[in-house]
């Protein structure tokens, strides 16, 4: 997967992102409806970062930025930033 692509994805998930919260302040969406959509959005991004993080500390380590991996969401989810 291409760094590009990768970034595609994380620009979508953010629309989303944006979208889901604008539709819950206007109540065309319910909060648990919204919440749930939201935690899956947000682990699905967390994961994007994660990957295009592995794949530049690669690259700039002099290795092949192709032998990245997406993490599974749990180990992700773990981080502390």
């Amino acid at each position: 997967m291409e760094d590009t692509t990768i970034l595609s994805e994380i620009h979508k998930l953010v629309e989303e992102e944006h979208r889901l919260r604008s539709q819950v302040q206007k109540g065309e969406l319910s909060s648990d409806d919204e919440r749930g959509r939201l935690r899956a959005v947000e682990e699905s991004l967390d994961q994007c970062w994660d990957l295009l993080r592995q794949r530049r500390a690669a690259r700039e380590a002099g290795q092949d930025p192709e032998g990245a991996q997406a993490r599974p969401k749990s180990e992700v989810e773990g981080y502390l930033q």
